[in-house]
């Protein structure tokens, strides 16, 4: 009964994070979408320049020239008119912050939940339970090798973040063009892996 209320719980919290992440990426708030996708450009581009303590103390820097600056001016404007208003940001410091019990519960089980999910699929790619998914990993790590001399960690990153906020929107607009041309890959992917199953002793499980 409690595995089956953990589990509700954990496709509740996906969900709402499935939910969000789809949002932003579609832009179906443009105004949102374009924060956060400035946002991380703006932090990415910036650890390229600089260190990552560099980067944090600039941010740290920035935020606090910006609330000081707007607590003195608060302070001499509320002087001259005479008036008192308190404290500007009177509002967000009392507003609660704090992580309660069952919340630090549920992120914890959510991460649990993955990493248990990711350690077992290692697992059995390592220790070849199937060896034709095994050989697909291995392809996809010595082309990474490649990747990896070409790039660095930062780059790959920012096309990545790149990719997620534009992909998606050329996907939407030229569907069926896309649809049509990963067809025709994914047949002829699925020909070539049926081929390495026939002449492979034990790789007996059919390419999906």
């Amino acid at each position: 009964m409690q595995a089956t209320a953990d589990s509700t719980k954990m496709d509740c919290v996906w969900s709402n994070w499935k939910s969000q992440a789809i949002d932003l990426l579609y832009w179906r708030d443009i105004k949102q979408t374009g924060i956060v996708f400035g946002s991380f450009l703006l932090l990415l581009f910036s650890l390229t320049q600089f260190s990552v303590v560099s980067v944090v103390a600039y941010l740290a820097l920035a935020a606090l020239s910006a609330t000081i600056s707007f607590r003195i001016y608060k302070s001499v404007l509320q002087a001259v008119q005479k008036t008192d208003e308190g404290h500007p940001f009177k509002a967000y410091l009392e507003l609660e912050i704090t992580l309660s019990q069952e919340q630090i519960q549920k992120y914890t089980d959510c991460l649990q939940f993955y990493v248990n999910n990711t350690l077992k699929e290692l697992r059995r790619l390592f220790l070849v339970q199937d060896l034709v998914d095994s050989l697909k990993f291995a392809v996809l790590m010595w082309l990474l090798t490649y990747v990896g001399a070409l790039f660095n960690g930062l780059t790959l990153l920012l096309m990545a973040v790149v990719s997620m906020f534009t992909l998606p929107v050329v996907y939407v607009k030229h569907q069926a063009q896309i649809d049509q041309y990963l067809g025709l890959v994914r047949t002829h992917i699925n020909a070539v892996v049926a081929k390495i199953q026939a002449k492979i002793p034990g790789a007996k499980r059919h390419a999906e």
